[in-house]
């Protein structure tokens, strides 16, 4: 009878001691999978959020030099992002494609020599040397000062089949491109003076 006792002691003692170890490993194991879930959202953190899309983008001085092709991560901003660094009318312009009223811009009348660009990144777009009065109240110019600096996409909206453009480093909404321009192009670049920014020269 003692020895029965006795072994059912030992036996209990024996399965708490397993419970116990099992119930340690597992709490073990939770706190290394928690504590590594930890460590990849530090890291995720710490990680630059930069873009994975790579542009190529001529380079200008502010004087209009080119400077030369570089490759350059994208812009890419969260809309509130853009809504804190742009005008309302900017914001909406060049995030959303909207269009400002004709003879309304700063830029349409302007016949300074300078330099344009974009007004989201400052990539430069636009030279005064190509700019003409198209008579249509917004800032025409036959050529923009580095292809590479521009994006063009179909654009069929208002029912109308259009060639939009855009700034190549940040997806900015510029304005469109019509075939009804000067020589030496024949190209009119028609944009929203809100998605430039004018820098005069010295």
């Amino acid at each position: 009878m003692l020895n029965l006792e006795g072994g059912q002691d030992t036996l209990s003692r024996s399965l708490n001691r397993r419970a116990f170890i099992v119930a340690s490993v597992s709490a073990l194991a939770g706190l290394g999978i928690l504590h590594y879930r930890r460590l990849e959202d530090v890291e995720a953190e710490a990680a630059p959020a930069w873009p994975s899309k790579m542009v190529q983008v001529v380079e200008f001085s502010d004087a209009g030099v080119r400077q030369g092709v570089v490759v350059v991560p994208m812009i890419i901003k969260s809309d509130e992002e853009w809504r804190k660094l742009l005008s309302r009318s900017a914001y909406d312009i060049t995030g959303k494609a909207d269009t400002e009223m004709a003879f309304t811009g700063a830029y349409w009348n302007l016949h300074d020599k300078g330099l344009f660009r974009c007004i989201c990144c400052d990539t430069a777009l636009f030279s005064s040397e190509t700019k003409f009065d198209s008579g249509t109240g917004w800032p025409s110019f036959w050529a923009p000062i580095g292809k590479e600096n521009i994006e063009e996409l179909a654009d069929s909206s208002w029912g109308m089949e259009r060639t939009a453009i855009s700034c190549r480093r940040c997806d900015a909404h510029l304005g469109h491109v019509f075939n009804d321009g000067p020589r030496p192009t024949g190209l009119r670049y028609c944009i929203n003076s809100v998605a430039l920014r004018f820098l005069k020269s010295a």
